[in-house]
């Protein structure tokens, strides 16, 4: 029998074995059973004894293959060795056999890889077609093809040119010779446009969520021109100019409103909704930037001032009928304003290498955030992968239709920024949901989440939701003049009259005004040598209470650096204004006798209409089906309105280091003011959020709001703690004790000096008492150069400090100030037992600032109430 035969029956009784092995176990021989159980369908011997030729037959096969197989490639060397060959002829065997398999396995390859190269070219190809080289009304089928339009602007461009030349000579040259003594002499020496012609590449036509008095269109233009501009300056032998110029972007035109007579439109408005791609190519502009008047100008400056005549909310109006509002239709109301909660993110990729890559680290990620022209940037949180920002920003919306919300994470490096994602949220969509709260799939990544909270706030022109609209920011007890906003001012500068000369003779000023709303500035334009000067300039301020707040004005003589007049108005009167709306001449005071300038000011409250979010997924995510997304699993490729939101219930446990809702030394995130996109420098606006650039330069980030929790961590443990204290118990008078301060301005020296005498009556932070100290900020500035703190007195709950501390401020700024005065629990740089103690907020716009007090403070758990004591 073979050996195979003989390892089967081994096999067979073994099993034979084995399954009578538990009836012998019992002590006794049972017999196996002869009837199967009538549950089972156990096989009969017959079938098994018929199964047993068959397998052995087939490994008797393959064993004869193996045979044959080890056979034919042992045989040669036998044969080379009967016929006495060389060995030789062995190894060239082999050497042709290996060179055959290896030319083989490598022309395979070479197959295999262009053919896998030539795919994944067909569908890059595809997807860059998607969106650079087709027009847009290729793939959107709402964007319509114009070429007939083109056609018409082709045939009118001779004329279009005849038309920009006589605007360079008869309007922008003498403005510019009237700017500046040192460019008396400009002038243009040669304005050719070119003979390519502006193209239009497609429209789209809105017709849903518009008014009916009004037609709104898209036009994507195109123009890339061989333009040549020459400019002259004969007083400094200097000559520049512009040699092409590329422009591509979104450009909107609103024809309104509608009218039964001819022309049948009242008036067209022209405008960008984000900045276009602009390209301009300079000659000889390194020297005429060395020009007095000049030297401050950049390539990227001379950029944002053309911005600043196309880009929302800048138009261009031009009236077709002479009895249009033009006013309103050049600065129109904005829709909306947009809250936007930067909260936090997961998963986000490791940018940071080391040893050449070899380890890979975390990220220092941090947020841009744009919508229109107005740009923010988060704070960046240091190697974390699942960062929290808890920032708030608001932003105005003019145009909810066809505008985005784009946001991008970069990885802050000291060299250049890496990509860490992007989210684009669409304002149509946000405008309908009106609240959206849930996490984003970050785009162009593998991986990474945006937690967002958006809310789309109303402006509303009576006042009746005044009050719910303070409690809801919390700007009915606070003292202080920034945090979230309750309402939007819309100033309208028109013009002014009879104002007096900058010094003693008869020289016309050059006047500007500047308006201030608590801690936010705006300044118009110069007009240059007049003492009636006409402005048409539109301002907006986003107003925290408008019941304390005030509108400061100055019209200041740029010419003679001097002031011309001042105004104070009180945003409270626009309260019981009919629709919140005042036009008014006002007279001017420290100013001539008959000075008066004209304004018109409106105020709207925001209003959230929709106060929860719905349990839904929203729609407010725009995918970027252009972009090449990285393979990922199925679970991965789900969208945000398919990816389920996280629980409510808390995360777990992280490291202090990373709760950004508590600073280090104990205190809560509080308000601060945030910054337009105007006070930012030029070169950051220019620098901001671009699908083809992927590495941001780190800027200053913009100052949050707000903490996006309604009470700051500390102040809620602070809460608790004394609720613990009282134990049921009538809650004390002060139950967190007392401060004594003396607050005094120095006029001649301009200096808020404060003494921090004592405190009475603390709270106990652990069982052997309180190590207190106090801190003072004079709010808005909150930076560590602004902080002033006295020493920590040990184990003590009546600690006194006799410390003098002053802040440099003038008195006209100290009335827009407020005191933050914080006392704390020190202890150890490891100590566990940091928190608040207390707080108050000082109102310094007293008049009796100047000589000064002394008073006892009540301190409460966020210092909006506060009580005196002689």
């Amino acid at each position: 029998m073979s050996r195979d035969g003989m390892t089967a029956v081994r096999g067979a009784h073994s099993h034979h074995a084995s399954s009578a092995a538990p009836n012998k176990e019992n002590g006794r021989n049972s017999p196996s059973p002869v009837q199967p159980d009538s549950n089972f369908n156990h096989p009969s011997p017959p079938d098994v004894s018929h199964d047993a030729p068959v397998s052995s037959a087939s490994e008797l096969t393959q064993t004869w293959v193996h045979f044959a197989k080890t056979f034919v490639l042992i045989f040669p060397i036998y044969a080379l060795g009967y016929f006495e060959f060389s060995f030789s002829w062995l190894l060239i065997g082999l050497v042709i056999f290996f060179w055959w398999r290896k030319n083989t396995g490598g022309k395979n390859s070479r197959l295999s890889r262009a053919l896998a190269f030539f795919e994944q070219e067909e569908r890059s190809v595809k997807q860059s077609l998607t969106t650079s080289d087709l027009p847009p009304w290729v793939h959107f089928p709402d964007v319509e093809r114009v070429e007939w339009l083109n056609k018409t602007v082709r045939q009118m461009w001779p004329y279009i040119c005849t038309f920009v030349e006589k605007l360079f000579r008869e309007t922008i040259e003498p403005a510019v010779k009237g700017s500046n003594a040192h460019l008396s002499t400009f002038c243009f020496s040669k304005i050719d446009m070119g003979d390519k012609p502006l193209r239009v590449n497609g429209v789209k036509v809105y017709t849903e969520n518009v008014d009916k008095r009004q037609i709104i269109m898209d036009l994507q233009i195109s123009f890339v021109g061989n333009t040549e501009i020459d400019v002259d300056i004969k007083r400094y032998y200097c000559k520049a100019g512009i040699k092409s110029i590329q422009l591509h972007g979104v450009l909107r035109v609103v024809m309104e409103p509608l009218l039964g007579d001819m022309p049948l439109v009242g008036a067209l408005s022209l405008f960008f909704l984000k900045k276009p791609l602009l390209d301009i190519n300079w000659t000889g502009l390194t020297n005429i930037l060395d020009i007095p008047g000049l030297n401050g100008f950049s390539d990227n400056l001379i950029q944002d001032i053309i911005y600043s005549y196309l880009v929302l909310p800048n138009r261009i109006t031009i009236p077709l009928v002479g009895d249009v509002e033009l006013a309103q239709l050049r600065f129109p109301m904005p829709k909306g304003v947009l809250r936007i909660h930067f909260l936090e993110a997961q998963d986000l990729e490791g940018k940071d290498k080391f040893l050449g890559g070899l380890i890979k680290g975390k990220s220092d990620p941090y947020g841009v955030l744009q919508i229109g022209n107005q740009l923010f940037q988060s704070k960046t949180v240091k190697e974390n992968l699942h960062p929290k920002w808890n920032e708030v920003y608001e932003a105005l919306v003019y145009e909810h239709s066809g505008q985005h919300l784009e946001i991008e994470l970069f990885d802050e490096d000291p060299d250049k920024d890496d990509f860490l994602g992007s989210l684009l949220i669409d304002m149509t969509e946000l405008h309908k949901e009106q609240k959206v709260d849930e996490w984003f799939d970050l785009e162009e990544v593998s991986t990474g989440k945006l937690h967002l909270k958006l809310e789309w706030l109303s402006l509303l022109s009576t006042p009746e939701k005044m009050d719910q609209v303070l409690r809801s920011v919390r700007a009915d007890r606070s003292l202080a003049n920034d945090g979230l906003s309750s309402a939007l001012l819309v100033v309208h500068l028109d013009s002014a009259k009879n104002l007096p000369s900058g010094k003693k003779g008869r020289s016309e000023p050059s006047p500007y005004v500047q308006f201030t709303v608590g801690h936010k500035t705006f300044e118009s334009k110069i007009r240059y040598k007049t003492s009636e000067p006409l402005w048409e300039e539109a301002f907006s301020f986003l107003v925290h209470n408008p019941r304390r707040q005030e509108l400061e004005l100055q019209v200041k003589d740029d010419k003679h650096k001097c002031t011309l007049g001042n105004l104070t108005v009180p945003l409270s009167g626009l309260l019981v204004e009919e629709d919140m709306t005042l036009t008014q001449c006002f007279s001017l005071k420290n100013s001539g006798p008959s000075s008066t300038i004209k304004l018109k000011m409106a105020l709207r409250i925001l209003c959230l209409e929709k106060q929860g979010a719905s349990d839904q997924p929203s729609s407010v995510q725009v995918r970027k089906a252009s972009v090449t997304q990285p393979a990922t699993s199925p679970s991965q490729r789900l969208s945000a309105s398919e990816s389920p939101l996280p629980p409510p219930t808390p995360p777990p446990p992280i490291d202090a280091s990373t709760l950004t809702l508590q600073r280090r030394d104990g205190e809560p995130y509080s308000a601060s003011p945030v910054r337009s996109a105007s006070n930012l420098s030029t070169s950051n606006l220019s620098a901001c959020i671009s699908s083809s650039r992927k590495h941001l330069a780190h800027n200053e980030s913009t100052p949050s709001l707000a903490s996006d929790i309604s009470l700051p961590f500390a102040t809620l443990e602070l809460q608790q703690r004394l609720r613990q204290l009282q134990n049921g118990s009538a809650p004390s008078q002060y139950p967190l004790g007392e401060v004594q301060l003396t607050v005094r301005h120095s006029s001649q020296r301009n200096k808020l000096i404060v003494v921090v005498h004592a405190c009475r009556n603390l709270i106990a932070f652990t069982k052997d008492g309180s190590d207190p100290f106090v801190r003072l900020y004079l709010l808005p500035d909150k930076s560590r150069t602004g902080r002033r703190k006295t020493s920590t007195t040990k184990r003590t709950l009546n600690p006194i400090y006799d410390q003098t501390f002053e802040f440099s401020v003038s008195m006209v700024e100290l009335h827009r100030r407020t005191l933050d005065v914080a006392v704390k629990n020190g202890g150890s740089i490891l100590s566990k037992h940091k928190g608040l103690l207390g707080k108050v907020l000082v109102d310094l716009s007293g008049e009796d600032i100047s000589k000064g007090w002394t008073q006892w403070y009540n301190l409460t758990e966020d210092g909006s109430q506060k009580s005196l004591q002689a």
